[in-house]
């Protein structure tokens, strides 16, 4: 028997400013109308402290409405989807290369789109359905529109994508498959972000990124959730996160310390790491420059799945990184197509290019010795490596190409050997 959820009405006392501070109703809507200021949901965490525990979470299914009492929903509609609950490995051989013993993978290339993004697009969703929309829709870089685009044909939505129309193909045919209707936008994620941001003031419409942007974005806090749970509710000495725009790790950084104020866990000492490519990296200059807002560049990296020149939580993020104690670091997109090889070569994962960025950051951070070799480090691999393989032309060995003979094999071996 499915276990009742706490109601939302004891769990939540609405939407934040987190700015100004002033409150709002649970509604769809995601911006202080005093200071412009983001909303965020407000959770009454005296009313949670007993209710929600490990006992509890326990009992719940294998994904993440494990974590349902935390997250700002009602009742779950579509338990058995397959999201979340992602495997957390110890990445024996990695770490063997990396000079770290305690080396552990998030994979959530495990997710139904192979993204997380499932689980943002899994509690949006949810909302859009309690709030009455019939159409969803998004501002992508690619694998949200291939989420949204998927959990809209499962739950019979209308569907909008709009997309930056020089995406690489994978992610365009694995938004297209699920038949919403898909807006290629001549421009960055950027310009795609704004057209977006009028057309949602004029349609009736859930935009899962929009105004639905304050619940869609705590999904992201079941990756920490399940980071400890799965460590055997332990906390992690270092979380590398990569950073597009910056919403990942400050939810990954609340759900640990959701988790410390509840007293599921004891105090965190984890260091929260942000990652970016050096191609776009608003959110590194930001912190590197001790700066107290973010400026917004122009993209230029094969990261496509990280450019957003001007991040939306972008400061809070350089927030939550200083407060962790954390640092944050951009590569090379040259460092990044090694760390995709890197993890591929060693523990059999191909990931997306934000994935190399990650692997690429831990590397750095080792050379660094900001990472000691027996901390306890978790590395977030948030993509698919299929859905981004143009990045790896000609940077690969090329295939042995041999008559059927034996001998013609025997002799190309031996060259291969040899060389």
């Amino acid at each position: 028997m499915e276990r009742h959820g706490i109601p939302p009405t004891e769990k939540m006392r609405g939407l934040k400013c987190r700015e100004c501070g002033t409150m709002y109703p649970l509604e769809p809507m995601n911006v202080c109308s005093l200071c412009f200021g983001p909303l965020e949901v407000d959770y009454d965490y005296e009313a949670l402290r007993g209710r929600v525990t490990r006992q509890s979470i326990a009992a719940g299914p294998k994904n993440l409405w494990r974590y349902r009492d935390l997250l700002p929903i009602g009742e779950v509609t579509d338990p058995d989807f397959g999201v979340g609950f992602t495997p957390l490995f110890k990445a024996h051989r990695l770490g063997e290369r990396l000079g770290l013993s305690n080396l552990y993978i998030k994979n959530d290339t495990a997710n139904p789109t192979w993204s997380f993004k499932d689980r943002v697009v899994s509690v949006a969703v949810a909302k859009a359905i309690e709030f009455g929309f019939d159409t969803v829709a998004c501002a992508s870089t690619g694998n949200l529109g291939n989420a949204v685009a998927a959990q809209a044909a499962r739950r019979g939505l209308k569907c909008f994508i709009f997309m930056p129309a020089d995406l690489e193909l994978p992610k365009i045919v694995g938004t297209l498959i699920f038949r919403p209707t898909l807006v290629a936008v001549k421009g960055n994620y950027d310009a795609v972000n704004r057209l977006c941001a009028e057309v949602s003031a004029t349609m009736n419409w859930g935009f899962v990124n929009i105004n639905l942007r304050s619940y869609y974005s705590e999904g992201s806090k079941t990756l920490g959730f399940e980071v400890v749970e799965q460590l055997g509710w332990r906390v992690p000495d270092h979380i590398i996160v990569p950073m597009a725009s910056g919403s990942l790790l400050t939810k990954v950084w609340k759900s640990l310390k959701e988790m410390e104020r509840l007293g599921l866990i004891g105090e965190v000492p984890t260091k929260v790491h942000g990652a970016q490519a050096a191609g776009c990296s608003p959110i590194v200059t930001a912190f590197k420059e001790k700066a107290e807002f973010v400026r917004p560049v122009k993209p230029n990296t094969i990261v496509k799945s990280l450019a957003i020149g001007n991040p939306a939580d972008g400061i809070y993020a350089v927030r939550a990184i200083r407060e962790s104690g954390g640092l944050a670091e951009a590569v090379t997109d040259e460092e990044v197509v090694d760390g995709i090889k890197t993890l591929a070569e060693t523990e059999g994962l191909f990931t997306e290019t934000a994935g190399g960025v990650t692997i690429a950051t831990v590397k750095k951070l080792v050379r660094q010795k900001v990472i000691g070799p027996d901390d306890i480090v978790v590395a977030l691999i948030t993509g698919c490596g299929f859905k981004t393989q143009e990045v790896l032309t000609d940077r690969l060995e090329e295939p042995m190409i041999v008559e059927p003979r034996l001998t013609a094999f025997q002799e190309q071996l031996a060259l291969r050997v040899i060389s």
